[in-house]
């Protein structure tokens, strides 16, 4: 019987992290000091960030050693199964033949443990033992959570108003291990405060919580903060879920055509996708590196390639990336880990590079593709997820067309079942899609910082 499964051994499991950086064919712009416009030192992000990380930020070194402790902790589920999805192949009668790397197996059911493990390891060796954090629909504010009580480290996390409301489980689960969380805006800071001030009934968004959790660091000499994406260190992180999607494939005896993830700030798309980008920098190979985000918030296809805020407030360093503008308050799609005005500002550039590519899927018609998914392969896939589904099977139906046989890629970067009323309201016709504001758009343009 053909393989649909291909597992490695715990000893398999990655000795290194891959860094892009010693790939680039030019180096992406400096991060900015938001007073000084000059670019940041150490001293400048020390506040925020174990001087670990910091290092690993501005690594120009194509591997980086993952750290004892957390690999033993990697192998409680890694390394993850690449799966071929013969069922969906057989279901969209395509000759395509589409594999996807399943990180929904990880404890807190998505990828983002394969960085908050890190994080978590680095704040601990430096005596920190306090963590603030935000998160979207909830599965960053999971792991850390998990990641928090392996290592002994409260963690406090400022969830997305819209996401806290939409998605109490994930609430609940976050709490189960230990966390504190707070609906986002808050009246916690100045920065939910204000605000709140100008609009009391705003649903928040990723930049608003990170303002918020920034500030609690900023403001508290026991307490670091902690970033689920964007960041060059997170995206580093989660490549260990490349390395062994490269060598799954190698045991299936192909190689990918296409490369497919979902993108709201960066993150499982770069765990995926920079291996696979490295090895066509480097001219061994040549795959399609595609990047799919939600048509509501646009940063890749539609957004202005700037300097910019991380996060609402202002309070973060500059740094050039796609952005909508950090004023830009997306609505209040189901893929709430999706709903960012920016992103990682490596994914950009390697956007402006020609390296990958983009595409924009309004919500309906991705979860059109995540129920056909589950019910051909059985796993009900994340709201975020189904963006990279819908395109990996549109890459599918296009081989049909086409009388093609590629092979395509995808990350499965997380389980949807504290995700399970945004099925209830789909099925139910009570899900719209938003159209993309660019008026609002615009107007947050404009206030764009002048560098």
């Amino acid at each position: 019987m053909d393989q649909y499964k291909f597992l490695l051994s715990e000893e398999q499991i990655p000795q290194t992290w891959y860094n892009i950086m010693a790939d680039l064919p030019q180096p992406p712009p400096p991060v900015l000091h938001p007073g000084t416009k000059q670019p940041v030192g150490p001293a400048d992000l020390a506040p925020l960030f174990p001087m670990a990380l910091i290092g690993q930020e501005v690594s120009q070194e194509r591997a980086v050693e993952i750290p004892g402790p957390v690999r033993e902790i990697y192998a409680r589920w890694r390394p993850t199964p690449l799966v071929r999805a013969r069922a969906l192949e057989k279901a969209l009668d395509t000759p395509a033949h589409i594999y996807f790397k399943n990180e929904s197996v990880s404890p807190v059911g998505s990828h983002k443990l394969n960085t908050a493990l890190a994080q978590a390891f680095y704040n601990k060796q430096e005596g920190i033992n306090r963590l603030s954090t935000e998160t979207g629909a909830g599965q960053w504010g999971s792991a850390l959570a998990l990641a928090g009580a392996y290592f002994g480290i409260e963690v406090r996390v400022f969830m997305v108003k819209v996401s806290f409301n939409q998605k109490p489980y994930r609430r609940a689960l976050m709490e189960t291990y230990g966390a504190s969380v707070v609906a986002s805006p808050s009246e916690e800071t100045n920065a939910g405060r204000q605000i709140l001030k100008q609009n009391p009934q705003s649903t928040g968004s990723l930049g608003i919580a990170i303002s918020e959790a920034v500030e609690v660091a900023a403001t508290h000499d026991d307490t670091k903060y902690s970033l689920g994406s964007v960041l060059n260190h997170v995206l580093l992180h989660q490549t260990v879920l490349g390395q062994e999607a490269m060598a799954q494939m190698e045991m299936a005896g192909e190689y990918p055509d296409v490369v497919i993830a979902c993108a709201g700030g960066g993150s499982n798309f770069a765990g995926l996708s920079f291996p696979f980008v490295g090895a066509n920098l480097r001219g061994e190979h040549k795959a399609r590196i595609m990047a799919v985000e939600p048509a509501s918030c646009p940063s890749l296809t539609k957004g202005k390639y700037a300097y910019d805020f991380g996060d609402t407030a202002g309070m973060t360093p500059l740094v050039k990336m796609h952005t909508l503008g950090h004023t830009f308050l997306p609505p209040g799609i189901h893929a709430g880990g999706l709903r960012y005005h920016g992103m990682a500002p490596l994914v950009s550039h390697l956007q402006q590079l020609g390296a990958i590519e983009a595409r924009a899927y309004h919500q309906l018609t991705c979860f059109e593709a995540a129920i056909q998914f589950a019910r051909a392969e059985g796993i009900v896939p994340a709201p975020e997820t189904s963006h990279a589904i819908r395109a990996a099977m549109d890459e599918a139906l296009r081989c049909k067309a086409e009388g093609k046989k590629e092979t395509i890629l995808f990350n499965l970067s997380g389980h949807g079942h504290f995700d399970m009323q945004a099925y209830t309201d789909y099925l139910a016709g009570a899900l719209k899609d938003y159209a993309y504001s660019e008026q609002e758009v615009a107007m947050a343009l404009a206030g764009l910082p002048a560098v």
